[in-house]
């Protein structure tokens, strides 16, 4: 998969592309992530990116015109546009395996300042909020999406640990403990020691239930529960 981060603030994407199953990924091969600064493809004379707002308000407005260049550079049949904006649809797992499993070329372009040129909203085919609340920038969020999808590549990370995490098939995932079997008084429930694998196996599943009713009852709903 190749994924493209349109940024004003590389660094800030950079040392996170450095650590864990990320870089693992990259050195596999399974993963290529180009960081653009797109503000290279400004045709003004100091790289100005940004202006004030036609109609007057607080705060400058990124200019279309740089984006607009960047993609007519890098946009290929396979591209998908993402825009990181907090007007966006709510990020979740659906839309993660989505965009892993469908997508060969992701291209996410990292609002920034006070906001941004409308016409921008006409190159995207996505626009993803990672919440209910405002960062200074896309950056962080790209980096959401990037690690979110990444996991899910073949070859990443074990296949065996993705069969139970948290919101596969709308469930939290279950408590998991290692040694010491005993701290402080607080104690490794005795049924992870049994051996009988069924046994363990139903018990995580009744877990993972009660936690989603107990903390996200909300995606027993989307079960029909």
């Amino acid at each position: 998969m190749r994924i493209d981060v349109l940024t004003l603030f590389p660094d800030m994407i950079k040392g996170f592309l450095d650590e864990s199953i990320i870089k693992r990924s990259i050195d596999k091969g399974l993963l290529t992530v180009n960081i653009i600064d797109f503000r290279t493809y400004s045709k003004l004379s100091n790289h100005q990116v940004d202006d004030t707002p036609y109609g007057g308000g607080a705060g400058m407005v990124l200019r279309c015109e740089p984006i607009f260049e960047c993609l007519d550079d890098i946009r290929t049949p396979d591209s998908f546009v993402i825009l990181t904006t907090p007007d966006g649809i709510k990020y979740n797992q659906n839309i993660v395996k989505d965009l892993s499993l469908n997508k060969k070329h992701i291209i996410i372009i990292c609002g920034h300042y006070e906001g941004f040129d409308e016409r921008i909203r006409s190159l995207c085919d996505m626009e993803i909020s990672i919440g209910d609340y405002i960062l200074t920038g896309g950056e962080l969020a790209s980096c959401v999406i990037i690690d979110s999808i990444t996991r899910l590549i073949d070859g990443a990370i074990n296949k065996e640990s993705l069969e139970s995490e948290s919101f596969t098939d709308s469930l939290l995932d279950y408590p998991t403990y290692t040694k010491p079997r005993v701290y402080r008084g607080l104690e490794v429930p005795d049924i992870l020691l049994s051996g009988n694998h069924q046994k363990i196996a139903e018990w995580r599943y009744q877990q993972r239930l009660e936690k989603t009713k107990e903390r996200r009852p909300d995606l027993l709903k989307q079960r029909g529960e």
